[in-house]
């Protein structure tokens, strides 16, 4: 999947047509984005869980499993793809322990789909803007051992008495700097809608128009929006996604939460081209590994048909 180049805008009037109406129409000035990702051969899906799905399984002084136990779970359920992600790693994991877990994952018939990584980039210039600039450095490192294309990061937040503006501006600062990085090791960053600056889909729309480099895409989580048309935002976000998280539940402004429409995330998805991995998230009461098999089931024939 290769990003459009940076310095042609949209190859014709056809093409910017076509990439406004998959958004829902035109946005305004100030959260017009990028070009959306490069699409050839309609729509593809394939299938990966998130490891944050067994969190309560893979943490704690005794965890009851492992990163190996949960990618075992993954074949077990057919997915094509695990996905791992960071806080399940010992704190400084070595290329041993990496190495381990690729062929685990291969051994398995498993791609490694992503990883996901917490960060705020909106601290100013200082020793805590440096240990998150590092962190996302260093697992850049990490996925390159583990074949992982791509890590789930966030903006972040804006600090203590800081503008909106200066966040913002912090934000694609530092994202410019690792994905210059992460482009030396062939390795996606994607910004998650997770509160903060990416709480709307103009908030993330606006660092996606900002943010110039082509090994920078979205993670498009399809529960974390609380506006008053939450699939409307996410058909906004849609061409530019290059990871997708589907929670099993959403919760509208003003309203209670809900099933997720999956048949229509499916519509959204497919309408925009997408080619790459549906990653089921998993973040209800139910053991997960009862309730996960079933809802990648529920995933596969509202995606697959």
């Amino acid at each position: 999947m290769k990003p459009f180049d940076r310095r042609e805008f949209l190859r014709s009037a056809v093409a910017a047509a076509a990439s406004t109406a998959l958004v829902g129409g035109f946005l305004p000035p100030a959260a017009r984005a990028i070009e959306p990702l490069r699409r050839e051969g309609g729509a593809k899906f394939k299938f990966s869980l998130a490891a944050y799905s067994y969190r309560d399984l893979l943490t704690g002084k005794q965890p009851k499993l492992t990163l190996d136990d949960f990618i075992v779970d993954c074949a077990r359920m057919q997915l094509e793809g695990t996905e791992l992600t960071s806080y399940y790693f010992p704190p400084e994991p070595t290329p041993e322990y990496l190495r381990h877990l690729k062929q685990l994952a291969f051994d398995l018939g498993l791609d490694i789909s992503g990883t996901a990584v917490g960060n705020d980039f909106c601290h100013p210039p200082g020793p805590k803007r440096d240990k998150d600039i590092a962190h996302v450095k260093r697992w850049v490192d990490y996925a390159e051992v583990l074949g992982a294309p791509v890590i789930r990061i966030f903006s972040g937040n804006a600090a203590k008495g800081a503008s909106k503006e200066e966040a913002h501006r912090l934000a694609v600062a530092g994202i410019e700097e690792c994905c210059q990085y992460a482009g030396q090791h062939g390795v996606y960053l994607a910004l998650e809608n997770h509160g903060g600056l990416t709480a709307t889909a103009d908030g993330i729309l606006q660092i996606v128009r900002d943010v110039k480099s082509p090994w920078f895409a979205v993670n498009l989580d399809t529960g974390n929006f609380t506006s008053s048309d939450v699939y409307g935002d996410l058909a906004r976000l849609a061409p530019y996604a290059v990871n997708v998280q589907v929670k099993v539940s959403i919760k509208p402004e003003g309203g209670k939460k809900q099933p997720s429409d999956l048949k229509r995330l499916a519509r959204i998805m497919t309408d925009a081209g997408y080619r790459g991995y549906i990653v089921l998230e998993y973040e209800e009461d139910e053991d997960p590994r009862q309730a996960c098999p079933r809802y990648i089931e529920e995933l596969r024939k509202a995606f697959l048909g």
